[in-house]
């Protein structure tokens, strides 16, 4: 049986086929502002988003993810905790069945109704597929949302749903910013983790914004239109699909702000 989210193959049995769900640095992990130490060598993020990178938007049957050309350096992160460039591959949510749960990252134990990743993959490496085993090979950007306005921005990926209700359907999706998704400050937390879904691999450094991003529960509600199955399957909505917070083992958490 494939992973997912349900009682059978959700994240409490990743462990089976993945050991490695009981490694050193996995996540998420709820984040203790009181105990993040702040590093006053972290520098600000340098974030390059081209939107003509941007080529498609797929439900994959555990999110949806929007997808960039990465053969160049025209949509980049760097600094912050990272050296050297990073290039986006894709960005990709997680969210609740309610607005009260769905994000991956908690903070001081609360959670968020979603959660924005925007995965990057170092260009020291030849391919994404090569840096995604490596210590160093990934950096993700997570942006919490919150319930308040209406999000213009996400609305423009939200009216891509009608196309992509269904697992395995992909349609095309250009000349979108990713960066018009990040919130107006970009203080940080930070620290060493894993992929949060299967291989998870711990090759991630993540970068938490401490500032989330508006959603409307109307477009909340668009995220719960999405179905975890195929076509000709019985429907099943797209909910919950996130990892609950991991154990830190020692990790530090540093911050980019006092």
């Amino acid at each position: 049986m494939s992973w997912g989210y349900a009682a059978d193959n959700g994240p409490e049995k990743w462990c089976k086929n993945f050991p490695i769900a009981d490694g050193p640095r996995q996540s998420p992990i709820d984040i203790v502002p009181g105990a993040a130490a702040y590093d006053s060598g972290l520098k600000p993020l340098n974030i390059k988003y081209d939107p003509s990178t941007c080529m498609d938007i797929l439900n994959n049957g555990h999110s949806f993810q929007v997808t960039f050309a990465d053969d160049k350096d025209s949509s980049t992160l760097r600094d912050g905790p990272i050296s050297g460039v990073y290039r986006l591959k894709q960005f990709h949510f997680h969210w609740g069945a309610s607005d009260d749960k769905g994000s991956e990252h908690t903070v001081a134990g609360t959670k968020f109704p979603a959660e924005l990743h925007l995965v990057h993959w170092n260009t020291k490496y030849p391919s994404f597929g090569d840096a995604a085993s490596k210590p160093d090979g990934l950096a993700v950007v997570g942006v919490f949302l919150k319930v308040g306005n209406a999000n213009p921005d996400l609305q423009k990926v939200l009216d891509c749903f009608n196309s992509i209700k269904a697992k395995g359907k992909q349609t095309s999706f250009t000349d979108f910013d990713p960066a018009t998704l990040l919130p107006k400050s970009l203080d940080f937390w930070t620290y060493d983790g894993s992929l949060t879904t299967p291989p998870l691999l711990e090759s991630v450094t993540w970068i938490v914004c401490k500032e989330p991003i508006s959603v409307s529960s109307e477009q909340m509600a668009r995220f719960r239109s999405l179905l975890f199955t195929a076509e000709g399957e019985t429907e099943c909505c797209m909910v919950d699909n996130y990892r609950p917070p991991q154990p830190l083992k020692g990790r530090a958490v540093r911050a980019s702000f006092k």
